[in-house]
Formats: C-alpha cells, structure tokens, sequence
C-alpha cells in the first residue's frame, strides 16, 4: 500500500494474528478502521490503543459487508486465514462494492493466479517466508 498524507477508511476482515497487527498498526497511524470477524474472541488480539470499529459477523455475507459502509471504503483487507473466505470477500469488494483498492492474504502460492485474475493484489506469507528463507540459505552458503 502507498503511502498517503489524508487517512483512509479501510475495511479488515480477519482479527487474527497478521488482521489485528494491521488493525492495530492503522488505526494507531490515524486512519479509520473497521474490523470484521465472525469469532468474538479475535477481537481481543487488538491493541489497547484500537479505535476503530468491531463488527462481529460473517463477512462472506452482504449483509454483514454493508455494516461497514464498505461502499465508502478506500481499501479493503482480507486477511483471513482461508483463501476461499479472502477471494470470496475480496471480489465482492472489487466487483459488486467498486473498491478500487483491495488487497488479499493468500496462503496457498497456487491460489495466487485466481486472485491477480480479478485484479486483487495478494500478499503470500508461506511464499515470503520461503523467499527469507531461501534468501538467507544462499547467502549464509556462499564463500
């Protein structure tokens, strides 16, 4: 994501470990942040410093997109630990909302191509890792 002067409002989806850091780290840098999980207890993994939004809900559910004004979005984060759940969100975001700018956490690097498809940036943390790792590998292997 680019670096902006004007906050954002943005949509998370996914409170885990990776969601509630950004959440977290966001709303800290001033934007506006709504969160959206379908298990209460995530929301714990906020910081103190969270002021953002909470909605407790599916949100593979239009019902439950449209309680965070998703249409008003500057960007949507779906960073849930299923790809399914992430590419489901994440094109009803781009396609049915118009979100211009959607972001997607993609576990399986096999699943990355559907989601470049419906033009969805992705982020791979088993393929990030794999990179550190291979990176640090060759490096500590050479003379």
């Amino acid at each position: 994501m680019k670096k902006r002067a004007e906050s954002l409002y943005m949509i998370i989806v996914g409170c885990g470990r990776i969601g509630s850091i950004v959440a977290s780290q966001m709303s800290a840098s001033g934007n506006n942040v709504v969160v959206i999980d379908n298990r209460e207890v995530a929301f714990d993994n906020l910081s103190e410093e969270f002021t953002g939004f909470k909605i407790l809900g599916d949100a593979t559910e239009i019902v439950h997109l449209k309680e965070t004004k998703i249409e008003r979005a500057d960007v949507v984060l779906a960073l849930t630990g299923d790809d399914n759940t992430n590419f489901m969100v994440s094109t009803v975001a781009k396609q049915y909302f118009g979100v211009k700018e959607v972001i997607a956490r993609v576990n399986d690097p096999d699943n990355e191509d559907i989601f470049k498809e419906f033009d969805i940036e992705v982020i791979s943390p088993t393929a990030l890792v794999a990179e550190k790792i291979i990176q640090r590998v060759d490096v500590g292997g050479q003379s």
